[in-house]
């Protein structure tokens, strides 16, 4: 058997346990904290209006994408190792589109979201890092064949509908890291999932394609020849990855490859104050500020300098300086507009140094960490570090993040988020697209 209707197979056979299925709900919550305030307009954003005044149909694949965008503006949803992106939000945005449509029960939605993530994460493995680092953007590249898979999970297709599926969606996976800092990048995960829409009805209506060669031709096209297909079935669900290592909810929103730098400038800041010392002492006396991570750390996280909100998310220096002056990183900081004028002077003050003496971020992002060093006016010096493990570790409360989100929107829809019904999967589905 071919690779692709190898895997195929796996999709089509996937029956997650209950242990998946709890993961995939606290998925769901997360991807709905994320959603909703951009939906209801209570950031700014002018994507979504823009997008609206275009994609106004009510079809299907409009409706992914509006979904896929809104869940990525904020660049505050769920993270997954082995895909190096962002999967829920292409996943679920085609999932509730496609659900809204043609409405299956719970069980099989949650089945569908959970062999997604499965998908997402032995894509990524099997592209290798070098598909991140030759400038793709995962959660646009990969994410349509992930979403795709889920679709015909969902769906319950016949294998070789399946494999023309995975086809049709890896002739279409595209999307650049180029776009970081700007409105398209949050719009790559709306394209993704109405790609892996448009796949589907192009496969139920027919259209013929090949079933064989096309993943190993994506994967080859893709990696510079450092590609492991193998990864994509070997020991397929076990453990289901949407629970190992399973989904990274953030704790802010911003860039993951800002975060334990983030929390590295938040425990300098506490330790000052712990000691009884004024926070202007500390940011009058600050002259430098280092930070070092492994070679290569900076990937994502690569704008110095940002020129607004946006492009603030993947700014480590504004990132720290942020966090320097006010103890976390406020979503109005980091939004679309301009920049608060009161951290950059501190940002200017922040210095890279990647630590050669550390292996290269690419062998294993995993190992990440950020070493943060406060130089100051009388000779002195304050130094943290923070591994990504450690940030991990810490766990995000998921529903604290959700209610913040819901503080104004109908009871109705916080009961509806813990899904223990098809009604109430439904009912979130209605108020989530309604929305758009």
């Amino acid at each position: 058997m071919n690779l692709t209707a190898a895997l195929a197979e796996h999709i089509l056979h996937s029956q997650p346990n209950t242990s998946a299925h709890a993961q995939a709900r606290e998925g769901v919550r997360d991807f709905l904290a994320v959603s909703w305030p951009v939906l209801q307009g209570q950031v700014p954003d002018s994507g979504l209006p823009a997008l609206r005044s275009l994609y106004h149909d009510g079809s299907v694949r409009s409706q992914a994408l509006l979904l896929g965008y809104a869940g990525h503006a904020l660049d505050y949803d769920d993270f997954h190792a082995d895909f190096r992106g962002h999967p829920s939000v292409v996943i679920l945005s085609a999932l509730f589109a496609w659900q809204q449509y043609e409405p299956k029960s719970l069980n099989l939605f949650l089945d569908a979201y959970v062999t997604g993530v499965e998908m997402a994460g032995r894509l990524g493995l099997a592209v290798s890092q070098q598909h991140y680092a030759l400038g793709h953007h995962n959660t646009a590249t990969l994410g349509t064949l992930a979403a795709a898979a889920a679709l015909a999970r969902l769906l319950t297709l016949e294998r070789d509908a399946t494999a023309t599926l995975l086809g049709i969606a890896a002739t279409q996976a595209s999307g650049l890291r180029a776009q970081f800092g700007s409105a398209v990048k949050p719009l790559h995960a709306g394209f993704a999932a109405e790609r892996a829409v448009t796949a589907v009805q192009l496969t139920l209506a027919g259209i013929g394609g090949r079933q064989a060669g096309v993943i190993e031709a994506f994967l080859a096209a893709s990696s510079s020849g450092q590609a492991q297909p193998e990864t994509l079935l070997d020991n397929w669900g076990t453990p289901w990855r949407i629970s190992t290592p399973g989904l990274e909810f953030k704790p802010f929103p911003t860039c993951a490859g800002t975060h334990s730098a983030a929390e590295a400038a938040r425990m300098l800041r506490q330790r000052w104050l712990a000691a009884g010392k004024s926070l202007d002492m500390l940011l009058n006396q600050i002259v430098d500020i280092t930070v070092a991570f492994p070679p290569g750390g900076d990937l994502a996280a690569s704008i110095s300098v940002p020129a607004h909100g946006i492009e603030a998310r993947f700014s480590l220096e504004y990132v720290i300086a942020a966090m320097l002056i006010y103890g976390d990183l406020r979503l109005q900081d980091f939004a679309e507009g301009d920049l608060n004028h009161q951290i950059m002077p501190l940002a200017a003050r922040v210095r890279r140094i990647p630590d050669e003496r550390a292996p290269p971020d690419a062998i294993n992002p995993a190992l990440r960490f950020h070493d943060v060093t406060l130089a100051l006016a009388d000779g002195t010096t304050l130094h943290q570090r923070r591994t990504r493990q450690q940030s991990l570790a810490e766990g995000v409360n998921v529903n604290r993040k959700l209610q913040l989100a819901l503080k104004d929107a109908s009871p109705d829809l916080l009961a509806a988020s813990a899904l223990r019904s098809t009604a109430e999967l439904q009912a979130l589905g209605r108020a989530v697209l309604s929305a758009l």
